[in-house]
């Protein structure tokens, strides 16, 4: 979800109190693709914040999609020739990643303390774990829990606190056993 809000802030999608119109019908197509992308049995097929490469670079309709996915059919062709590439050789392309997704980082309230100390954590997590999921599982733990402790919990989303529990369990799965 964060991923598709960022990619249609970058795209200028956002109405002015920052919701993205059309929500329901973009995460029902990142659902269907997820689903549909497993039954296949692929790795997730979703809006990754890559997308906001595209978008940055004018692509607004979906044919960079199209254009990308017929580029991804012809490059199994050259398969062998990408294994030979060590890895240490991929560093620049997701460093350069890296910094269209910094971009975010200006949206982000700094002077309101209930904002910036989770999204702190959700950007000092992923390279500390090596994980962008784990980075987004402390954000969604520590947001409520800041906003709690600090007396604004009706600013917080119920489903945010349902997040902060699935949260909890990408880091304790035990917790499921303990709770059922």
């Amino acid at each position: 979800m964060g991923t598709v809000l960022g990619t249609g802030a970058r795209a200028g999608f956002l109405d002015e109190k920052g919701r993205l119109p059309k929500i329901k019908q973009a995460m029902m197509v990142d659902a269907f693709g997820t689903v549909f992308g497993a039954l296949l049995g692929t790795s997730t097929v979703t809006t990754y914040v890559e997308s906001t490469a595209g978008v940055s670079e004018g692509g607004r309709t979906g044919m960079t999609a199209v254009v990308t996915g017929i580029l991804f059919l012809l490059a199994l062709f050259f398969t062998p020739l990408a294994l030979m590439i060590p890895s240490q050789a991929t560093a620049p392309a997701l460093i350069i990643v890296g910094v269209l997704m910094m971009g975010a980082i200006t949206g982000i309230n700094f002077d309101d303390f209930t904002e910036a100390f989770p999204a702190f954590l959700t950007i000092a997590f992923m390279p500390f774990t090596y994980s962008i999921a784990s980075g987004i599982a402390i954000g969604f733990i520590s947001y409520p829990i800041v906003k709690l402790v600090s007396g604004k919990a009706k600013e917080v989303n119920w489903f945010i606190y349902v997040l902060a529990g699935i949260s909890l369990i990408h880091f304790f799965p035990q917790l499921v056993s303990w709770i059922f």
